[in-house]
């Protein structure tokens, strides 16, 4: 009797003791009620059967009710949140920056406004008001420029320093997660509740998908290994580390394929960790898009119209003269190599040349001349650079600057000096009655149309022409209007397609020491990958680098001393042409500017042009006229006519004007930005109804738990009162025997 009392008991006690931690668990679950992350936790009972007869009830488990599939797809669709929603500041500061198409601060508007300062220049050249404001609106399209640029610069800066607390907070993360598997496997095994340490762990993985696009999976003893999409550990055993150490400062040709910006590393920071490229979602994702591909694409879209303004306008600027002409031009074209470099006037038609004139301080001719006839007279002894030279060339620099420079002084210049010895073609009157100017025309006779000549510049010394030019000052650069001041240490590609194989070439590059390297072989079929490398292996002063630029790429060249330098093909070869090699138009926008002596002195701005009077003199004459608006008028229809726009940071190729590409730029951004708006809006509803979904299952329902209240209270009251019937008995018992 007794024996069967105790087993009673102890049923009677088993059931106190279960319904009590059930009790404890609908008591946790009703305080955790708001608690986020928090999973409702479910009571598990059992029979429990000893020698075959029931024995009572015991606590099977303790389980947290959740749907680990849904848990996946959130942390999924988070991470795609994440990456859209974190990009939304950034596309906010490039709309402020770029605007609307209507606004005034736009760039668009700026264009527009400098056109009309145009126009009124136009009607009265000489007025000195009209020249100070093409000059102050000018300033405003630069400024405007250099100021886009340095914001996305800036932008991408901040980008890069986000990658960076992210990479700490993932590591910080994955030693948290980490952690928490060891206190999970070691209470486990003790038979302890781990639902809670199971919570908290939850949250942290929630917070690292936020971070980066994660996989995992649950061992049988309850770790759990997390890795990146792409298959690179981040938890498991022993929990990694990631690490990425953010620039100081960012510019245009700052880039992450270049080298110049540090790698994403997942444990040691070597080539072979660097996920950078295999990213695919959570906020480091959105940054590297922006600091990588869609900030660079927009600097592309602003250096090619910064570059067509300075180019486009530069060449008809260069075929005019301020009156009365000038007294000191200095180029802005580079020579590596003046003693070697050469050129050739007009090699395909062999007729154009270039009048060389100095006019009084009343615009009358005072001397003229043209090159082709000062470069065939001996100047000097045989052998020197101003003896008598070929007819047409080719002609180095410096024979062209010592031929130019003697006639200037046999005509009233006496102390006239013309020089490339600084790389850069620098003339100086050094006499204040008279003013020089240079008129491109169709012949050599006197009075000949008027006709941009042809300039061929064989820029290795191998007498192979590498580039054509049109217009003698515009090749010098001698009269430019707008300037960069950037050496010429950087070349590159146009836009090419990712799927572009080489015909064969040979490649030379030099700078002002002479030969760089070795010549460069490229075979038919390299791509802009192997040509590269093939160009990082012979040529130790180059870095060659393939850089996205929107849905193509550019093989960009740049020499590592920041020297300028030349790059050219073996007679014959096309693969140059092919690809669009040219001095980089990275970073232009950023560096663009009126020419200092035109911006303190805007009455240097070309607005006339030399004309011919045949009326003049024994068989006329060359004259320039205070009024003369033909050059300011050329200008003015430079920015009302479309202009070609080459394919740039995924803006394809328009034949447009330059408003109306600024209005390209600034459409293109506000379609980004609106994108990105629509896109995190889809995104965060589904990410939400994902996580309503989730909350229904692991959430904690009040109701619900007050029912389970009830019940297990009334469990728990039952035990007792049957633990308190059988101690009675006992007690009857005890009296009995005694």
């Amino acid at each position: 009797m007794v024996g069967n009392l105790t087993g009673a008991l102890r049923t009677a006690q088993s059931g106190l003791l279960t319904n009590q931690s059930a009790l404890e668990a609908v008591a946790n679950n009703i305080a955790n009620v708001n608690t986020e992350g928090y999973s409702r936790k479910d009571i598990k009972m059992e029979a429990r059967v000893v020698s075959g007869n029931g024995a009572g009830v015991q606590l099977a488990e303790v389980r947290r009710v959740i749907d680990e599939g849904l848990l996946k797809n959130l942390r999924s669709e988070s991470a795609a949140y994440e990456m859209l929603s974190s990009q939304g500041i950034y596309y906010e500061r490039m709309q402020e920056m770029f605007g609307a198409p209507g606004d005034n601060t736009s760039i668009g508007h700026m264009i527009g406004e400098f056109t009309e300062s145009m126009e009124a220049l136009a009607l009265s050249p000489e007025k000195s008001l009209d020249q100070a404001e093409v000059v102050r609106r000018a300033e405003d399209i630069t400024r405007k420029l250099q100021d886009m640029s340095t914001a996305i610069q800036d932008l991408r800066l901040q980008a890069d320093q986000a990658i960076s607390v992210a990479a700490t907070e993932i590591t910080n993360l994955s030693a948290e997660i980490g952690d928490f598997n060891d206190k999970i496997i070691r209470y486990s095994a003790t038979g302890k509740d781990v639902t809670g340490l199971k919570d908290l762990r939850d949250a942290s993985i929630d917070k690292l998908s936020n971070l980066i696009d994660i996989a995992y999976f649950y061992r049988s003893d309850g770790d759990v290994v997390i890795f990146t999409s792409a298959g690179r550990t981040l938890v498991d055993n022993i929990p990694g580390t990631m690490s990425h150490s953010a620039a100081s400062a960012i510019t245009p040709t700052t880039t992450h394929a270049e080298g110049d910006i540090a790698g994403l590393y997942v444990g040691t920071a070597i080539a072979g960790n660097d996920i950078t490229d295999e990213v695919r979602g959570g906020l480091i994702k959105g940054m590297l898009d922006q600091r990588d591909t869609i900030l660079p694409n927009l600097q592309s879209q602003l250096d090619e119209m910064a570059c067509e303004i300075r180019d486009v306008f530069n060449q008809v600027h260069n075929r005019g003269t301020p009156f009365p002409g000038s007294q000191t031009m200095s180029g802005t074209r580079t020579f590596v190599s003046p003693s070697t470099q050469s050129i050739k006037l007009d090699p395909t038609g062999s007729v154009d040349d270039v009048s060389i004139i100095l006019f009084d301080n009343t615009g009358d001719q005072s001397a003229t001349t043209t090159l082709n006839t000062i470069m065939q007279i001996n100047y000097g002894a045989a052998g020197t650079d101003d003896d008598a030279k070929t007819s047409r060339g080719s002609w180095t620099i410096d024979e062209v600057s010592a031929h130019v420079q003697a006639w200037l002084r046999a005509n009233g210049a006496s102390a006239a000096t013309v020089s490339a010895a600084t790389g850069k073609m620098e003339i100086n009157l050094n006499e204040t009655s008279l003013n020089l100017a240079f008129r491109d025309e169709t012949a050599t006779a006197n009075g000949s149309s008027v006709g941009d000549a042809e300039i061929a510049f064989d820029a290795n010394a191998d007498t192979v022409i590498d580039e054509t030019v049109t217009g003698f000052s515009n090749f010098f650069g001698l009269n430019d209007f707008f300037v960069d001041n950037q050496n010429e240490n950087v070349h590159e590609s146009d836009v090419i397609a990712t799927t572009f194989t080489a015909t064969a070439a040979t490649l030379t590059f030099r700078d002002s020491t002479g030969l760089l390297g070795s010549t460069i072989s490229i075979a038919a079929g390299d791509s802009l990958t192997q040509i590269a490398t093939k160009i990082n292996t012979a040529v130790s002063e180059v870095t060659a680098t393939v850089v996205p630029d929107g849905s193509g790429q550019r093989l960009r060249l740049s020499h590592s001393s920041g020297k300028d330098m030349t790059v050219t093909q073996a007679s014959g070869n096309t693969l140059l042409t092919t690809i669009g090699m040219h001095l980089a138009d990275v970073r232009i926008s950023g560096t663009i500017a009126v020419r200092s002596d035109i911006s303190s002195s805007p009455s240097k701005i070309s607005t006339a042009a030399t004309q011919w009077d045949s009326t003049r003199g024994a068989s006329g004459e060359y004259l320039l006229s205070v009024g003369d608006d033909t050059t300011a008028t050329e200008l003015v229809a430079l920015f009302k006519t479309n202009n070609q726009f080459e394919t740039s940071g995924g803006l394809g190729s328009l034949n447009t004007s330059f408003e109306g590409y600024a209005s390209a730029i600034v459409a293109t951004n506000a379609n980004l930005a609106d994108d990105n708006v629509l896109d995190t809006s889809f995104q965060e509803t589904l990410r939400d109804s994902l996580q309503l979904k989730s909350d229904s299952v692991r959430g904690v329902n009040l109701d619900e738990e007050m029912s389970n209240l009830i019940l297990f209270e009334q469990a728990y009251s039952a035990a007792a009162r049957l633990i308190s019937v059988i101690q009675n008995m006992f007690d009857a018992l005890d009296r009995v025997i005694r």
